[in-house]
């Protein structure tokens, strides 16, 4: 199962978690930063008119989006493969790795450079490749990082090296890549410029995600902060792009709604410093540019949530905004989810896409407190998707802890008759010892002193 890292059982990786008091501040830091400029660029930001109007604007372009996806589909297929690029549509993970290690093989590519994908990481593509000899280099920073880091997975959608500190990298690179500067993030970020540099001249491939394709053009558009993801698309002779068949917009005014709605959402920018726009094709002229150009568009589960309760996750931009206000992805960071999608976006995209029986336990590692739904910027129901996956799993698969089912018969027997609803009333007390492993987290609600019917009979006996 591609997408699921690995770690032991969700209650052990949460104690894990729990102890690594230097990975909480670090994500209590970045929450509180990424979260803060979000509101400077929405909320507050007097020149961006009205942020839930454009947050309705985006949910909008969605919405129509995934209802008429399979022709806006057929539509950028259509538009790529009319200017000369070639379109694969895989079902599976499996479909798209073996499509894009074809294409490698018959380049006779070796060196590969990846930029912005992370559903790249979701079919393990460098696995793949890196079984078949090739030298696969991740060109983003905070994936480069792990990279190095002996392949260590995303710990955030879009700061997914966020649970490491400046030392650690510094300690990293020295044992890596030799390096002997200081730990300041200058330094160590021009020697990652000059270390990459390299390799982008002497690439065979480059591979991209795509943060939006644009049905109406054929065009593929990634939005970055360093510039990589131009060389990785100019550079190479062969461009590869993965897409979850989501990822479109029917029109490039609907583009530019998601691009502001995912800048500002994302990391608290009016617009990302660098905005790529790639359409296959190369004009007569260029001096750069891929000369073969491959959109690979991958299913791998989407379809499943289609026409269900859970479309509505299929609207998901991976801004990551939901993550920055989750009170439990706080205390427990990225890796405890044991996916590579984190936080309540991943609590509920991880048992569709993945194995839900090995994702069962991420929808109820929520306090359902509505944040995520309300900082989503195309409003997606967070907390009530997350409720519908909890409520399939009970009901529908029969999974309910056995205390709970035990305590839910108890329920129904007591409240069956009007007296033994009555006598169980003075048995709530009883219920507290019986609870401990509920109340080790959290507050049991002291039970009144007296029954209302025991009550109402006392203050009607009195004459009130």
């Amino acid at each position: 199962m591609p997408m699921k890292i690995e770690g032991g059982p969700f209650k052990a990786r949460v104690e894990e978690a729990l102890h690594n008091d230097f990975m909480r501040g670090a994500v209590r830091r970045a929450q509180d930063g990424l979260r803060g400029r979000k509101l400077a660029a929405t909320n507050e930001d007097r020149d961006f008119e009205d942020w839930e109007a454009w947050r309705q604007a985006g949910e909008a372009v969605r919405r129509h989006t995934i209802e008429n996806l399979d022709y806006y589909l057929e539509q950028l297929s259509e538009n790529v493969e009319a200017r000369g690029g070639h379109v694969f549509f895989a079902a599976t993970a499996e479909e798209a790795t073996a499509y894009i290690r074809q294409v490698v093989k018959a380049k006779d590519a070796k060196r590969i450079i990846k930029s912005k994908s992370m559903v790249t990481e979701e079919i393990s593509l460098n696995a793949a490749l890196e079984a078949d000899g090739c030298e696969v280099v991740e060109t983003d920073l905070g994936e480069y990082i792990l990279q190095l880091d002996d392949h260590e997975p995303p710990s955030h959608l879009v700061a997914p090296a966020v649970h490491k500190n400046q030392a650690q990298i510094r300690e990293l690179y020295a044992k890596k890549i030799g390096y002997t500067a200081t730990e300041k993030p200058e330094e160590i970020t021009a020697h990652t410029r000059k270390v990459l540099r390299e390799t982008f001249l002497h690439a065979d491939i480059g591979i991209t995600g795509c943060n939006f394709a644009v049905a109406e053009t054929g065009t593929v558009t990634l939005l970055t902060n360093e510039g990589n993801a131009d060389l990785a698309t100019s550079l190479p002779k062969t461009q590869i792009s993965v897409m979850g068949m989501e990822r479109l917009v029917p029109t490039w005014e609907d583009l530019d709604i998601l691009v502001s709605l995912l800048s500002r959402s994302a990391v608290g920018q009016r617009l990302a410093t660098y905005v790529t726009a790639l359409t296959p094709g190369r004009e007569e002229g260029s001096v750069d540019g891929p000369e073969d150009f491959h959109l690979v568009i991958v299913d791998a589960g989407r379809s499943k949530a289609l026409g269900t309760e859970f479309q509505d996750v299929l609207h998901c931009i991976r801004c990551g905004a939901c993550i920055n206000v989750c009170p439990v992805y706080r205390h427990i960071g990225g890796h405890a989810y044991g996916s590579i999608y984190q936080g309540p976006i991943g609590a509920v995209l991880s048992p569709i896409l993945g194995d839900s029986d090995a994702f069962k336990t991420l929808p109820f590692a929520s306090s359902l407190c509505g944040a995520c739904t309300e900082a989503c910027p195309v409003g997606i129901p967070l907390h009530e998707q997350l409720v519908a996956h909890r409520r399939a799993i009970v009901e529908d698969h029969g999974e309910a802890p056995w205390f709970e089912k035990l305590a839910m018969r108890g329920f129904g027997a007591a409240a069956a008759k009007p007296e033994r609803f009555a006598r169980a009333g003075g048995t709530v007390r009883l219920a507290k010892p019986l609870a401990r492993a509920w109340t080790a987290e959290r507050e049991f609600p002291a039970p009144a002193r007296t029954t209302f019917r025991k009550w109402f009979e006392e203050r009607k006996g009195a004459g009130r």
